[in-house]
């Protein structure tokens, strides 16, 4: 008899429903709905409406549903605590509404655990037990997988890597200049890349990646990351800085966890040809040798996909604990 996943991704500005049938190797989706974030208070009652809707469409019935949201979260007790990305989700109940509305036991987990759950499943941690995957997206956070099971922590902040200080100076991430999330995210490579942009303009100097000062606001790191695909000197110069801080992050929590493989989301696997080599020299600098030797840094093994099978896997979680 088959086994049906549903999933829940709620974001800063878009929330996502999916069901999927559980089998051997990754589930199959069945479908996906995606809609405009709700208002706190209308929230919960809105992702259970829409979850059951398409349950209702595909004529299927989830055995359990997983919710993947950004942190900080009370998971035990399925709460929202107002995370910088959804300001006003004040212990915000979504698991109440979704166990009613579906008739299944629900779980909530925190995107970078949901990941890390993912990839432990069905990608590139597949059959490890020690797995620490790290999101470096729009921030930095980290899953932990210790001893063939996830690990929250005391206050369910376990993973919250991108406060790591690596620097006296530089992007500030976590409210922190020279984290770890300030030089290995999205943003920070943008700030990044501005800062370094507005010290050339300072110099009289036009730098090709952005000649005119006023177009400062509008670098990103996707055009940090085109510019140095195709050999622009000082986005060069802006990753060999990224892959430096993102060995010396890794470093740390390879000597500290001792890990089997640290596999990395969204921005190391799109830029793997600027990042890996130079990650690799300064982790041979700065890692002991046995836990270096013990340790593979990949990419994510579900691509750009994993994301869709956050929530899954947190279901599929609670399956496996009950």
């Amino acid at each position: 008899m088959p086994t049906f996943l549903a999933g829940v991704d709620i974001g800063g500005t878009k929330c996502a429903v999916s069901l999927a049938e559980l089998g051997a190797d990754a589930p199959r989706l069945l479908g996906k709905r995606r809609f405009a974030t709700p208002p706190p208070a209308e929230a919960p009652a809105r992702l259970a409406r829409e979850l059951v809707a398409l349950a209702a469409e595909l004529g299927v019935a989830p055995t359990a549903v997983g919710v993947s949201c950004g942190s900080p979260l009370d998971s035990a007790r399925g709460l929202v605590l107002s995370p910088p990305n959804l300001p006003g989700w004040d212990a915000v109940d979504v698991l109440t509404p979704l166990r009613e509305a579906i008739g299944a036991p629900a779980a909530l987990q925190n995107d970078a655990n949901a990941c890390a759950l993912a990839e432990w499943a069905w990608g590139a941690g597949r059959g490890l037990r020690h797995v620490v995957f790290l999101t470096f997206g729009t921030g930095m956070g980290a899953g932990l997988i210790l001893n063939g099971q996830l690990y929250s922590g005391a206050a369910d902040m376990a993973g919250e890597v991108g406060h790591i200080r690596l620097a006296a100076w530089g992007p500030a991430g976590c409210g922190k200049p020279g984290s770890f999330e300030g030089f290995c995210s999205g943003a920070g490579i943008a700030r990044l890349a501005r800062a370094m942009v507005e010290a050339e303009h300072q110099r009289g100097r036009r730098p090709a990646l952005c000649p005119r000062p006023e177009d400062l606001p509008a670098l990103t790191a996707e055009l940090v990351g085109r510019a140095a695909q195709g050999g622009d000197p000082l986005a060069l110069r802006v990753f060999d800085e990224v892959a430096r801080r993102l060995g010396q992050g890794l470093a740390i929590l390879i000597d500290t966890l001792n890990p089997e493989a640290v596999v990395i989301g969204s921005i190391y696997g799109r830029q793997l040809a600027l990042l890996e080599a130079g990650v690799a020299e300064v982790l041979r600098e700065e890692c002991l040798p046995q836990t270096l030797a013990a340790c593979r840094v990949v990419p994510a093994g579900l691509g750009e996909a994993v994301g869709d099978y956050a929530a899954l896997a947190v279901a599929r979680e609670l399956l496996r604990d009950t």
